[in-house]
């Protein structure tokens, strides 16, 4: 039985905890059973299973920009093929407390999602989660640095409160099933 691996982006450090940027990471642990983690390939990881199936919780501790070294090494040691990566990470071109679903394609701008196309190419399913637009007055990196608002938590937390039955439906009846129900 060929295990999955899902991976949060987001950057480590308390600093960074609860900003927009660590959506991934949220996303992760929201899923996760333990708050045991190992530490390999330059992310902290645990095993569950979800649905049935063997899957892999990431987080890489690389710091956003260089996120594709930690994958393509934790796709390496288990071997696991591309299409059996879902990986989890915040959109500044979607409005908070939504979701965006898809099996292949472009960084769109998320320089996480462009260091993993780069190590690893671009067939690899993703859900981008809402990190709200930035405001005309600030710079996209303080955005995304920043906490989450008061105003926004309640609907970032309503997104990643799907993510546990987004994961089940994606591992049970694929890409596709998982979009239909959550994009």
């Amino acid at each position: 039985m060929s295990m999955h691996i899902l991976i949060g982006l987001g950057n480590p450090g308390q600093k960074y905890a609860g900003t927009r940027h660590n959506l991934g990471f949220m996303a992760i642990d929201s899923i996760a059973e333990s708050s045991i983690w190992k530490s390999e390939c330059r992310a902290v990881t645990q095993k569950t299973h979800i649905a049935g199936k063997d899957v892999l919780l990431a987080k890489p501790q690389t710091y956003m920009n260089l996120s594709g070294e930690s994958v393509q090494a934790l796709m390496a040691f288990y071997k696991v093929k591309p299409e059996n990566l879902l990986v989890f990470s915040d959109d500044v071109n979607l409005a908070c407390g939504k979701m965006r679903i898809r099996p292949n394609g472009s960084a769109g701008g998320q320089n996480g999602l462009k260091s993993i196309i780069e190590h690893i190419g671009q067939n690899f399913a993703r859900v981008r989660i809402g990190a709200g637009l930035v405001p005309e007055q600030w710079d996209l990196v303080n955005w995304v640095l920043s906490p989450i608002s008061k105003e926004d938590r309640p609907l970032c937390e309503e997104a990643i409160s799907k993510v546990k039955s987004l994961c089940e439906v994606y591992l049970t009846k694929g890409i596709v099933a998982a979009q239909n129900g959550f994009n």
